[in-house]
């Protein structure tokens, strides 16, 4: 009889250890897959930081670039201006507007 209650004691503590340790692994297993999940999360947004960071970059030169030709654009504006009033200043003859250059030729 007391063999039987041994056995039936250390069948029951065996049930009870395996059920802790089947709750132990599923605990252990659910943290291993919330830390999984915020890895990817952090990961993922350092992804998007350094995107954002990417895109911030190649706007700042594109608005450079894009301010260095307008510059570009008016001081030739400017020439060009220069020269047309250089051109008129020479070929003024007291009559303005210019009656020589603007007549139309039949």
């Amino acid at each position: 009889m007391a063999c039987r209650q041994l056995l039936l004691i250390s069948c029951l503590l065996a049930v009870v250890l395996l059920s802790m340790l089947q709750q132990g692994t599923g605990v252990s297993v659910g943290t291993r897959q919330v830390e999984g999940q915020e890895a990817q999360e952090a990961e993922n947004r350092q992804k998007l930081r350094a995107d954002e960071l990417r895109r911030e970059y190649h706007e700042e030169h594109r608005n450079e670039f894009e301010n260095f030709v307008e510059e570009q654009n008016d001081e030739q504006e400017e020439r060009r201006r220069e020269a047309i009033e250089q051109w008129r200043q020479w070929h003024y003859d007291g009559l303005y507007p210019s009656y020589l250059y603007n007549r139309h030729h039949i």
